[in-house]
């Protein structure tokens, strides 16, 4: 072999192993993130106790859809390259009407595809929405255009969110509402809407339930992890549906004791009931028994 070939084929070779080891470590640092699908939170230290499951039905959904796809691609690919017309071939492929085993497949296989989707969907879902009824706390969150007012109902007092009359002031919404929950403690949400459909969704909990006028909705949760979450309406509600925002904070039973206690000291006690208009300044309506 001549000696400058012999230097590229070896600097070849250096610089393929470069790309292959740089691709290892990337993929390495950010294993965890792939293993769950790009989902937030991490697998070491899941947010709740229902955010493994969510991850692991979504990861198998991709999984799933990503075998059907390469089945498609083959087949395509495989009568692209079997079946085209070669340059000597002035005939037609023989036309056939039908063909009974490929139209028996046709109808089993997509049914059989759907049955395990649903299989496990159904699954994960009933025990992601069941409440068992032995929840510690009990949160309830009350939507309104365009915040949020919190009762924690176990210690009858009450958390609002700023509902100002001019959103265009400056500062306006600026300091979102604050759900405070005990970490490993079961919590039993009940969701209330004052006026149209909300969502209460909090992305790292890999949950979203809608809060709709005139009807309960109701979820239970135990939060793992010590920390601080954004939340979000994920319903289109109006003008300002972009700024319905919250925050959740997970904190020790101690800390959440203390909040609770800091409530009441500031004379919010009592339960913010599903009367109050957006008209009205909360500031004003005080305790509602």
């Amino acid at each position: 072999m001549h000696p400058e070939n012999h230097r590229r084929t070896r600097r070849r070779a250096l610089v393929g192993t470069g790309l292959v080891l740089m691709a290892a470590v990337a993929l390495s640092g950010c294993s965890d993130t792939v293993y769950r699908g790009w989902l937030p939170g991490s697998t070491q230290h899941e947010v709740t106790d229902q955010t493994g499951r969510v991850a692991s039905l979504w990861r198998g959904s991709w999984i799933a859809a990503l075998l059907v796809g390469l089945l498609v691609w083959g087949l395509i690919l495989w009568c692209v390259a079997v079946y085209r017309k070669r340059k000597a071939d002035s005939t037609l492929p023989v036309q056939l009407r039908y063909h009974v085993p490929l139209e028996v497949m046709y109808v089993i296989l997509p049914i059989v595809m759907v049955g395990v989707l649903f299989y496990y969907t159904n699954r994960d879902m009933t025990a992601i929405n069941a409440k068992t009824g032995d929840a510690k706390v009990h949160v309830q969150v009350i939507g309104k255009q365009w915040s949020w007012d919190v009762n924690y109902q176990d210690a009858n007092v009450y958390d609002s969110g700023q509902q100002v009359q001019d959103l265009q002031a400056p500062g306006a919404l600026d300091e979102p509402v604050t759900i405070w929950l005990p970490v490993d403690e079961k919590v039993l949400f009940t969701l209330n809407s004052r006026d149209v459909i909300h969502s209460f969704w909090v992305p790292a909990f890999l949950y979203k339930m809608d809060v709709i006028p005139g009807r309960t909705n109701q979820f239970e949760v135990t939060p793992k992890t010590v920390g601080e979450y954004r939340g979000k309406c994920a319903e289109l509600c109006g003008e300002y549906h972009s700024r319905m925002l919250f925050n959740v904070k997970v904190v020790t039973r101690a800390e959440y004791d203390a909040h609770l206690a800091d409530l009441k000291a500031k004379g919010q006690t009592g339960q913010l009931g599903l009367d109050v208009s957006r008209a009205q300044d909360l500031n004003s309506v005080g305790s509602a028994g």
